[in-house]
């Protein structure tokens, strides 16, 4: 996912023209010796810090559906993490990079999420919205300054960007689709004989050829239980010599 996230942004910023202007982007540690070597105008967007929206966690899992609409794999809730980066720009003047980090706010703040044209991957898969943020800081990340003096380096005007981006949860392939009927087969384990036979769903009864199971059987002769499934009503015949409330004696 965090890959992904960095495509995304390198395209998002490509389209706004810097790197057809000369500029380059990057997304290496602004550190003191990377700036020694540096010989041309740059844009680094550093990723500093990562950490979970514990908050937007959820359980569960949701189907994946085949294309005959079918169930192919479940996957569990994506986790939400922020990515927080250091936007930083680098050249020989500051009023240059001044210019440059400007160009680069206009493009950050145009819209509240990476446009979905952009997202690759499971990013693109799960069409979740990727969410960007330069008003402030997040609670739990570390200060700007710390970020710099871990880096070895002086302090240098950046914008601190943040990215609130999903993680795809795992996915777990579904067993195959339920195409026949239920067959129960019972066997006599007491060591009496068995009957002449059982009574199925319609009350008839009938054994197989070896006289020791018995299958489910459905009126109409099928092997399908109906919408009602194995709770749907049925009428048993009444045994010789026993009538209805209010009917014949049969």
């Amino acid at each position: 996912m965090i890959h992904e996230v960095d495509e995304a942004l390198r395209l998002l910023l490509a389209e706004s023209g810097l790197e057809e202007g000369g500029v380059e982007l990057v997304f290496d540690s602004p550190s003191r010796d990377w700036a020694a070597r540096r010989n041309a105008p740059t844009v680094s967007v550093f990723l500093y810090a990562i950490r979970e929206q514990v908050a937007r966690r959820q359980s569960g899992a949701a189907a994946e559906y085949d294309a005959d609409g079918l169930v192919a794999a479940w996957r569990t809730a994506p986790r939400w993490f922020e990515l927080a980066y250091l936007v930083t720009a680098w050249t020989n003047r500051p009023q240059d990079e001044h210019r440059l980090l400007s160009e680069v706010l206009r493009c950050l703040t145009a819209a509240p999420e990476l446009p979905a044209r952009l997202l690759t991957g499971t990013l693109a898969q799960l069409g979740l919205g990727v969410r960007l943020e330069t008003s402030g800081r997040g609670e739990g990340l570390p200060s700007v300054s710390d970020v710099w003096s871990g880096l070895g380096g002086e302090l240098r005007p950046s914008i601190d960007l943040r990215v609130l981006a999903p993680l795809a949860g795992e996915r777990s392939p579904a067993g195959p689709a339920v195409t026949e009927g239920l067959a129960l087969r019972a066997t006599d384990t007491s060591g009496a004989s068995g009957g002449p036979g059982e009574d199925h769903a319609d009350g008839q009864s009938e054994g197989d050829a070896a006289g020791d199971s018995r299958r489910l059987r459905f009126r109409g002769g099928g092997t399908d239980p109906g919408p009602e499934g194995f709770a749907a009503p049925r009428d048993r015949p009444l045994p010789p010599g026993r009538r209805r409330r209010g009917g014949p004696q049969r």
